[in-house]
């Protein structure tokens, strides 16, 4: 698929209900919004509940569907939270149409060494853990749905491991694996599909953080990536699991 021409309508998700994790900044909400602009509603999840409402009232202004708030720390939710979320997304909406796993933490920069177990601890809880269990906890609410589409997020690091990169490469290692599993495990199941997604070099504070002497100029915005997303999310990208796209194709 040519992403750099991919030309989603403007109804492309429409009556789709979708959680985005991470949705209060960066690449999160510019998913969200972008998302919600193509018709869907959007469930919003973060941690910083200002953040999120800032969204939310973007999404209204837009004249977007009426999104949703969910306060979660991945770090440490319980298996108890997440069925109760479930519960809560089924009371409201009754099915889940898609997740985009966005949300995810940098760590340390230092060699494997000096990696303190607590910060890797929580990198793992973070960007592998939670994506397991929520998708785990959501399968049913995905089921109800026709046309669902989980997107996972992976880096170029989870494919080609590099010194200094510690935990936050093992976990996006582990990522690539959890969605061809998943992928591989509802072969059978056409109506939901796994796949990842690669952002590239993106104007965001977690690429400042593992950057810092980088020109964010000189790197891609949020927006300018969500052709990727929208196609892995919206129908056109039916038939199409178990694959890790490049957001920035070549």
């Amino acid at each position: 698929m040519d992403l750099k021409h991919y030309q989603p309508r403007t109804d492309l998700l429409k009556n789709r209900v979708i959680l985005v994790t991470g949705a209060g900044d960066g690449i999160g909400k510019s998913a969200a919004l972008t998302y919600a602009r193509h018709g869907a509603t959007v469930v919003l999840h973060g941690r910083t509940i200002s953040k999120l409402e800032a969204v939310y009232d973007q999404i209204e202004q837009a004249g977007g569907a009426k999104p949703a708030i969910l306060p979660l720390h991945l770090a440490s939710t319980s298996e108890l939270e997440y069925s109760q979320l479930v519960t809560t997304l089924q009371n409201q909406f009754g099915r889940l149409d898609g997740i985009l796993h966005n949300a995810g933490i940098l760590g340390h920069r230092i060699a494997l060494e000096q990696y303190d177990v607590q910060t890797w601890d929580e990198v793992m809880n973070v960007n592998l853990r939670a994506p397991f269990l929520l998708t785990q906890s959501l399968l049913p609410l995905l089921k109800q749905s026709q046309d669902a589409s989980v997107i996972f997020t992976s880096s170029g690091v989870g494919r080609t491991a590099r010194a200094e990169w510690g935990a936050y490469s093992v976990s996006k290692f582990g990522v690539e694996a959890l969605s061809t599993i998943f992928a591989a495990e509802f072969a059978s199941n056409p109506a939901i599909r796994f796949n990842c997604i690669n952002p590239g070099a993106t104007r965001t504070s977690m690429r400042a953080d593992a950057y810092p002497q980088e020109n964010p100029q000189m790197v891609a915005t949020p927006d300018s990536i969500m052709s990727a997303y929208l196609y892995l999310m919206g129908p056109d990208s039916r038939g199409v699991s178990g694959e890790s796209v490049d957001a920035q194709q070549p």
